[in-house]
């Protein structure tokens, strides 16, 4: 339905005349008129006053369906860095009404979960720009650590509250009830290495060698990985350089090698190997993965200028490959590259 139709039928459905209507938002009764005859649009600012005036959201005059909703919302979390509280508070009641519901539940609760995410990732950014000023102006204070700690996670000394004994709980929760499925072990593996706890992690890898969709290269990883959480760095060099013989030209093995070797802090060879993943990847549009690491590895190093050069390359390939122009993830970017020629 036509927005201007959409209007007309709001208004006679409140028992408003177009003289009221426009009474209640200060605006000639003339402007009502254009608006239900399609001869104009309201503006942009007119729409959140239209749906408090007729008790519906902003969703609702424009009568989209369920999955165009779903997708604006979407849309909206991808390109924004924080909504309104009324956007919030109006996507939030919508995606909770769908979380039952057959066809769209699924997508609504992963919504949801970004939704919060979305809101959690914009406090928790402010929540550590003031705790690293509160820092800078009280470096021998012990106040604001803590909130840097959670908020932008920083290290923390305390096994207590750096071991990731819950997650590792959740996930072999969830192998358990799904045993015959590859993902979750992957997780599960990740924080058990985390934790330094190799034989958990074998174990785990073993059932994961079991499953059909489990991911070969992974399976062939993960035993360096576990090497390591024994100290035994030998055997885990030779796995890696036996996985790369296997596999000489992949960008994910490729990738997988540079990263074993920046998380050994190897970081010469590993840029070698993010290069070389970055260049082999053929798929269109590529992942800024490397580029990130290799940038992060520069800037470990004390070499901002390269650090700032490896965010102009993600920039281009953000705009070139996936054509972003207002997206946030292109605005972080671009921020993170200025922070770094400031560092300069």
């Amino acid at each position: 339905m036509e927005l201007g139709k959409k209007i007309r039928q709001l208004r006679f459905k409140a028992g408003l005349t177009q003289e009221m209507l426009a009474d209640r938002m200060g605006l000639s009764p003339q402007s009502v008129s254009k608006w239900e005859n399609g001869a104009a649009m309201p503006d942009i600012t007119s729409l959140p006053v239209l749906a408090e005036i007729f008790g519906v959201t902003i969703d609702d005059l424009f009568d989209l369906s369920t999955e165009q909703r779903l997708s604006r919302i979407e849309n909206r979390l991808d390109t924004e860095e924080d909504l309104p509280q009324d956007i919030f508070l109006e996507y939030e009641e919508f995606l909770r009404s769908q979380l039952d519901d057959e066809q769209y539940g699924k997508r609504a609760v992963e919504l949801i979960a970004y939704l919060y995410w979305h809101r959690m990732d914009f406090y928790a950014r402010k929540a550590g720009r003031f705790a690293m000023e509160d820092i800078r102006r009280s470096p021998a204070e012990k106040n604001s650590q803590w909130i840097l700690m959670k908020s932008a996670g920083h290290a923390a000394w305390d096994w207590n509250i750096s071991n990731h004994a819950a997650a590792v709980d959740f996930w072999k929760e969830i192998t358990e009830a799904n045993p015959d499925t590859a993902l979750p072990y992957l997780y599960l593996i990740d924080n058990l290495l985390a934790d330094r706890r190799a034989d958990e992690a074998e174990e785990a890898l073993e059932h994961l060698n079991k499953l059909q969709d489990g991911n070969p290269l992974m399976k062939a990883i993960y035993p360096a990985y576990i090497a390591l959480a024994r100290f035994n760095e030998p055997e885990a060099d030779r796995i890696i350089e036996s996985v790369l013989k296997e596999y000489p030209e992949s960008h994910d093995a490729l990738f997988e090698a540079a990263q074993y070797y920046a998380f050994k802090a190897d970081y010469p060879t590993a840029i070698a190997y993010y290069e070389r993943a970055f260049e082999l990847d053929d798929k269109r549009p590529r992942f800024m993965d490397p580029l990130m690491a290799i940038s992060d590895i520069y800037r470990i190093m004390g070499d901002y200028r390269k650090a700032a050069q490896t965010y102009d390359r993600i920039i281009t390939l953000l705009k070139e490959e996936w054509h972003m122009s207002e997206e946030t993830e292109l605005k972080t970017a671009i921020e993170h590259r200025n922070a770094l020629l400031e560092k300069i």
